[in-house]
């Protein structure tokens, strides 16, 4: 992983924790046990989802563009059909309030898109390389 992927996790993985946090705080308070219980799981599931699919593009990326838009692609379907099954795997569930999971699952992923989005936009990658040659233009 480079060091820019480092810190693009950094810019999602802090603000998804802050808000996992707080959606247990306010679970605890509001519905006990079960729903930090509950907020802990969904923030949990979604930290391990979005880290190994920014693995997985980052490693897409070394390879070449078309495997990372590839892999992105995939991975988010593969992601949002995995979070889909489990938000109805645990939907009766009783050890956890599941509306609670579900709550906090919703809220990790929109904090995880927002950080990622903020953490490719202070990059400043250049996307077109300054001293290419392109040919036919100028002197050879």
């Amino acid at each position: 992983m480079q060091a820019n992927d480092v810190r693009v996790l950094k810019g999602a993985a802090v603000p998804t924790l802050i808000v996992g946090l707080l959606a247990a705080l306010v679970a605890v308070f509001t519905t006990g046990a079960k729903g930090a219980l509950g907020a802990g799981i969904g923030l949990l599931l979604v930290a391990a989802f979005f880290t190994v699919g920014l693995f997985v593009v980052s490693w897409a990326g070394r390879v070449s563009p078309m495997a990372m838009m590839t892999a992105a692609v995939v991975g988010y379907v593969v992601k949002v059909l995995a979070i889909m099954a489990m938000l109805n795997a645990f939907d009766g569930t009783t050890a956890f309030d599941s509306r609670v999971f579900a709550l906090s699952v919703i809220a990790c992923t929109l904090a995880w898109t927002v950080g990622e989005m903020r953490g490719f936009m202070k990059l400043k990658m250049l996307y077109v390389e300054p001293e290419a040659k392109v040919p036919g233009q100028g002197p050879s």
